[in-house]
């Protein structure tokens, strides 16, 4: 068993601030830019940044399906970080400044792999799977922010 990582940025347009903002909106904006592979979103608790408890199923692949249950916590005024009670998934979201007025975002997923053949073809798989996932997510966030 190992980490298991996935990595997708992308740059913006807009003030660091604004994009954090959004990303922090997990009762309006983020139902908004989940693709067809999230269903049963749901925030169980806040709602916005630290502390808010969100719900989701995710299709990974036709025959995976995480049920996923991420506590939120922003360890800092740009990184909001997404803990999995259900897994070892962890996500980070880093929002930095991308030259004047733009910023870029960074989207970090790790998890503990599995062992054995199984575990080989996870690493070797899955983040581009979930980095696919990841960057609709980021695109969605372009047109949200228009």
């Amino acid at each position: 068993m190992g980490k298991v990582h996935a990595t997708t940025e992308r740059t913006y347009g807009a003030d660091p601030a604004r994009v954090y903002e959004a990303l922090a909106d997990y009762e309006v904006t983020r139902p908004k830019l989940l693709p067809a592979q999230y269903s049963e979103y749901e925030v169980r608790a806040g709602g916005r940044g630290a502390g808010t408890q969100v719900h989701w199923k995710l299709r990974a692949t036709e025959s995976r399906v995480r049920d996923c249950l991420f506590t939120v916590s922003a360890p800092s005024p740009e990184k909001l970080v997404e803990t999995d009670a259900n897994s070892s998934m962890v996500i980070t979201w880093t929002v930095s400044s991308a030259g004047e007025g733009g910023s870029r975002v960074t989207v970090e997923a790790s998890w503990t792999g599995a062992g054995g053949i199984g575990g080989f073809f996870e690493r070797r798989f899955a983040p581009k799977g979930l980095n696919g996932i990841h960057d609709q997510v980021l695109a969605n966030l372009a047109t949200a922010l228009g």
